[in-house]
């Protein structure tokens, strides 16, 4: 049975989590205030729906308990809406609430109100993003939750030659490759201890946030 998510608010966060959810065969109904917005995610969503999430009522019609998780992805322009929108979500019995935050402020208020999960998707990004603009051979980066990060990078120099065994990362940066893409080829495949790294071999590792960043500082 595939899973049901309730996205409110389709400014540019939302309408991409939307998107990204339908892509991973989700069901998604997809709601807004602004009728252009809801036409845009009616060509894609499973349901479209034009309704004001801070009303009770309205956002009950939706049965958000019903659904896996619901998101509030209400952005600047309705701080007090995305509060209210979250609140009424807890109250309706909503079994998972992932919340939009704007500032820090607004993290605290969404998290005393119940939300499961609050995200600030600018602050992420622009963490995320400065780490690459700091070291070219982050490629990028995922949260996986719990602390954890998904890096891609670009081997450095200094591994080009040496077996993952000899490099032993987890031991001396807490680092783990779980995947390895060669230069001349897209694929991306399981490593073996006993592979030596190429140039331009891409890695694809797995730990806490921040080690990566601290192990290419030092070699």
């Amino acid at each position: 049975m595939k899973k049901q998510a309730l996205v409110v608010g389709l400014g540019q966060f939302g309408m991409s989590v939307a998107r990204a959810l339908v892509e991973r065969g989700v069901e998604v109904l997809a709601v807004d205030h602004r009728e252009d917005r809801v036409r845009v995610a009616a060509a894609f969503a499973t349901q479209a729906a034009e309704v004001d999430a801070t009303s009770a009522e309205a956002l009950g019609g939706l049965s958000p308990q019903r659904r896996d998780v619901c998101v509030c992805a209400i952005g600047d322009e309705g701080k007090q809406a995305a509060i209210i929108c979250t609140a009424l979500l807890k109250q309706l019995g909503a079994k998972r609430v992932v919340a939009r935050a704007n500032d820090e402020i607004n993290h605290r208020i969404l998290t005393l109100i119940g939300a499961d999960h609050v995200v600030n998707p600018e602050r992420e990004f622009g963490e995320r993003f400065a780490n690459q603009i700091i070291h070219a051979d982050i490629r990028g980066e995922m949260a996986l939750g719990g602390g954890l990060m998904v890096t891609e990078a670009q081997a450095p120099q200094l591994f080009v030659g040496r077996t993952l065994r000899e490099l032993s990362l987890p031991h001396r940066f807490k680092v783990t490759v779980v995947a390895l893409r060669r230069a001349d080829t897209d694929r991306v495949r399981l490593p073996r201890a006993e592979e030596r790294i190429e140039p331009g071999d891409v890695l694809v590792l797995v730990a806490e946030d921040g080690a990566v960043t601290r192990m290419l500082e030092r070699v």
